[in-house]
Order: structure tokens, then C-alpha cells, then sequence
């Protein structure tokens, strides 16, 4: 168990400080600024006025100690002493979140507490006096001292998570979801790939190149991130945004379905029974009468035949196009009109081209809604067609 949270706390704050990363991205004054991930300290912002070189942590169940931040801060140190006059203008910051002790941190950085507490250590039992070994005089230090800034009372992760998907939801002039689910996902998703690159050079991205980058509705998540954020919530999110209207509104409901190697018959009919009962009407009452059509996405043609076998036994009525032994499928026979006289309670479609042209001989309203593990299976651009990510098949019954 002990394990499992340590992973969680490690896991936190990588993404604290690709968060992070995202924030000083969008602050940027300038299109052309850029910043580093990973250069000389986690995050470099290159701007006109100069280059500002930011170590991030995230301790959040720690206390603050002065040897928490002593190593970050000799490393720069170290590069402050390598550079030339030319290369100087440089300011270092550290920026942390520490559960307690934020007292102990002095208001002011003085040179003496600098020696004493950041310069002097003791490493493989060997005692270190670092200003002494790099030859520095005090006002050498001093010199120093005035380029770096420490901030010990970083937000939160929920906070600071906040903080950008409200920042994105302003600059694409979104709700709340979509900032989240669509430009943040997708901003985590750049930055994580930038931050791995193993030329320098390749983790530098300016304000303009990453706006770019992040500009679409397209949900590919980083599976580990679904993880992490919960499966529940992510699903309850879901739900309460395509899935919880008050009243149906009688469309034409395409539920686009990839299934994975894990879900069984027993549930996959379960699941298709669902979509059925909350997404159609057929009583005599109703004016406008309808019913989903479904397309299961990456099983056999065989095991379709016995979901419908299944489905037959349980004397659930379909459509799949297919009027009478050896018939050619027929888009006109699958789009007629589900009622209470002919109790079809869902259309199944058989495969994507099928599907293309039952979309293309549909006048009415449609409603698509593409459920993928890993990439989009169906890329037909539709006014009001959903893509969303799935970490497994059965996941879909939560938010439905």
C-alpha cells in the first residue's frame, strides 16, 4: 500500500510540474518567447528582458528544511560560476510546496546564512564548503544571492490545476469542460512529449508553436493520466456533459463502440441493452419515435452474429440493414422509422462502410459518438460528433 501512495505522490509531481510548465507558457508576453523543459533547471523562460532558469517541486506532505533546497540551489550556483560575463544575465528562481515550516525560511537571503546553511554539507562523509572550493568572495555570493528568488509557498496541485484550465477555457473561449478535457489534455499531452526529447534544442517551445499545438477537439488522453485522475470522475464527467439531458431530444443517436479484448458477451450485450433503453422511445404517445444505432468496433464478424443471436433470444428486435437471405445491405431499409409497431429497439451496423453510408443518407439531425481506446476510429468531420477516450469497453456503462 505504502508502494502505491509513494508512486501516487511521484506521480503528482511530474504532473505539478508539467502544470507548471503549461502556466509560464501561457504567461508569456510575446508569441516568439519560448520556454525550455529541462534545460538548465526543470523550466527555462527565455524572454527579451532575459533568461529566468525555475526549479520546481512538489513536497507536498513534507516539512521545510533549509537542506530540502540546499542542493538545487548550489547547482546554481555552479552554473552562475561557469557562465561569462556575456551569459550572466540569467536570474534563477526556486519555486516549492512544502506542507509545514515555511517559518523557518529567512526573509531575506543574506551571504553568511547562504554559507552556512546552502554552501557548507557534508556528502559520503566528506564535509564540502562549496564558496570556498568555487573560490568565491562575499560579494561574488552577493552578486549571486541578488539573481536568485525562492518561493516556498507554492499552490497546491488542485490549485494550480485550477488555475490553467480556467487560463485555457479564457484564451479558447470554452466552458470548463472543454478547456479541461479537450485543450488541457492535450497541453499535458505536448508538454509530456517535449519533455522527453533528448536533444535540448527539441524541448524548446515558443507561446505560438504551443498554442498551436493544443488547438483541437480531439481526446487522446496519456492512459496513465486516466489513471490517475480516477476513472469515476472522469466518467461522471462525461456523463453529466453528452449524457444526463432532461428531455431526449429525437435525433438520429450513432454510438460507435471500439471493444477491447477484456469485455465478454454478457457484458457487451448488457451494454448495448442500456444504450437502447435510455436512447429510444417508441410508445404509441410519442410523435417523434427513435432508437440508437450501434456499431461495435474491432470484434469479428462471427461474434456479431452471436450478439445478435444473443439479442434475438432475449427478443430484442433489430435492423442491420439486411432484408432477406443474400440481400446486399441497404441504407434506406436500416434508416426507417423505429415505432411501436415494429418494436426495433436498436440498429446495428455492421462495419465503417456501412456506417459512412447510412451517415450520408440521413437528412435529419445527427448525433455521433465515437467511444476509442487510444486513437479515433472513424474521422468523418459532423456538426455534432463526440470523440471520446476510453480506458476500457465496460468504462462506457458509467457513462451512459
Amino acid at each position: 500500500m505504502a508502494k502505491g501512495r509513494d508512486a501516487i505522490d511521484t506521480i503528482t509531481g511530474y504532473y505539478y510540474q508539467f502544470d507548471y510548465s503549461i502556466l509560464q507558457l501561457l504567461d508569456l508576453k510575446n508569441e516568439n518567447d519560448t520556454i525550455t523543459i529541462e534545460g538548465v533547471e526543470d523550466v527555462d523562460i527565455l524572454e527579451e528582458d532575459g533568461l529566468t532558469a525555475i526549479q520546481c517541486k512538489y513536497y507536498d506532505k513534507t516539512e521545510y528544511n533549509h537542506s530540502v533546497i540546499a542542493k538545487p540551489i548550489r547547482l546554481m550556483l555552479k552554473d552562475y560560476v561557469c557562465r561569462t560575463p556575456q551569459k550572466k544575465n540569467i536570474r534563477y528562481k526556486l519555486y516549492g510546496r512544502y506542507k509545514s515550516g515555511h517559518s523557518k525560511f529567512p526573509s531575506t537571503l543574506s551571504v553568511d546564512f547562504a554559507k552556512k546553511s546552502f554552501f557548507t554539507y557534508t556528502e559520503n562523509k566528506v564535509r564540502h564548503v562549496l564558496h570556498e572550493e568555487l573560490s568565491l568572495s562575499d560579494t561574488d555570493i552577493e552578486d549571486f544571492l541578488s539573481k536568485i528568488d525562492v518561493d516556498i509557498y507554492a499552490e497546491n496541485y488542485r490549485e494550480q490545476q485550477a488555475k490553467v484550465i480556467d487560463r485555457l477555457g479564457k484564451i479558447f473561449q470554452c466552458g470548463n469542460f472543454e478547456a479541461e478535457y479537450y485543450y488541457y489534455n492535450n497541453a499535458l499531452r505536448y508538454i509530456k512529449e517535449v519533455a522527453t526529447q533528448q536533444n535540448v534544442k527539441d524541448r524548446c517551445v515558443s507561446k505560438e508553436q504551443f498554442l498551436k499545438k493544443i488547438n483541437s477537439k480531439k481526446m487522446l488522453f496519456d492512459k496513465w493520466y486516466l489513471q490517475f485522475k480516477g476513472i469515476r470522475e472522469y466518467c461522471g464527467e462525461i456523463k453529466k456533459q453528452y449524457f444526463s439531458p432532461r428531455n431526449v431530444s429525437p435525433y438520429e443517436r450513432f454510438f460507435l463502440i471500439e471493444c477491447d479484448e477484456l469485455i465478454d458477451n454478457i457484458k457487451l450485450i448488457s451494454l448495448i441493452v442500456k444504450i437502447s433503453n435510455n436512447w429510444s422511445k417508441l410508445s404509441k404517445r410519442e410523435v417523434h419515435t427513435f432508437c440508437p444505432y450501434i456499431y461495435l468496433h474491432g470484434i469479428s464478424k462471427e461474434r456479431l452474429v452471436i450478439l445478435k443471436k444473443m439479442l434475438q433470444r432475449e427478443d430484442v428486435r433489430i435492423w442491420d440493414g439486411y432484408d432477406f437471405l443474400g440481400a446486399d445491405f441497404s441504407a434506406e431499409s436500416i434508416i426507417r422509422k423505429a415505432n411501436a409497431e415494429n418494436n426495433v429497439k436498436m440498429k446495428i451496423i455492421n462495419d465503417l462502410n456501412s456506417l459512412g453510408s447510412v451517415i450520408k443518407n440521413i437528412s435529419k439531425t445527427k448525433e455521433i459518438y465515437q467511444f476509442y481506446l487510444h486513437e479515433p476510429f472513424w474521422e468523418e468531420e459532423q456538426s455534432m460528433s463526440y470523440g471520446i477516450q476510453i480506458s476500457s469497453t465496460e468504462n462506457i456503462s458509467m457513462m451512459i
